[in-house]
């Protein structure tokens, strides 16, 4: 959990981000490497949550959709049947989390669910600029438990099929019922 000495905040350019290390060399080096240029590039947005001395957990944000032309037929009627007919469409709007990562010195500290959850919370209540219906991620396999706890779904009927990450929805009406 959070307390008061820990801030969050929406990545700056000329930022110069405290350690950090979830233990997952591509989550690190895109915090390092890549966070800067894919929101310089408008691709995604990084927020982040650090104390006085260490960056705790960080989180990238990007446009997203759920298509007819990706999912198989059962798993397209699903998506359509959370819509009344007339706004049946060939898509529906979403924001993904890109990357979603916390230190380990803070595992186990509940910091991923509260991130989900404010997540959540960011995009329902936020609909002045643009809405969106869904909130998805590509979930490694190890991480597949933690999304399905947090109220994500799966996209696929067969996680062997997929290879590395694996797709998922949470409904953000959920939260609006």
């Amino acid at each position: 959990m959070l307390d008061e000495n820990i801030f969050y905040e929406r990545l700056d350019l000329q930022h110069e981000f405290l350690p950090f290390d979830c233990g997952d060399n591509d989550l690190n080096e895109y915090l390092y490497l890549n966070s800067k240029s894919y929101q310089k590039q408008l691709l995604a947005v990084t927020y982040y949550l650090q104390n006085n001395t260490d960056t705790i957990v960080f989180f990238s944000l990007l446009n997203d959709k759920i298509t007819a032309m990706e999912l198989t037929n059962s798993f397209w009627r699903k998506i359509k049947n959370l819509f009344p007919h007339s706004k049946h469409r060939k898509d529906y709007p979403a924001v993904k989390i890109g990357r979603l990562a916390v230190s380990l010195q803070h595992k186990g500290e509940g910091l991923g669910t509260d991130i989900v959850s404010a997540i959540k919370q960011m995009l329902v209540n936020n609909t002045a600029i643009s809405a969106c219906r869904f909130l998805t991620v590509d979930a490694y396999k190890d991480a597949l438990p933690f999304y399905l706890k947090n109220g994500f779904r799966l996209l696929v009927n067969n996680i062997e099929d997929e290879s590395y990450t694996v797709p998922m929805y949470f409904d953000l009406k959920e939260l609006c019922d």
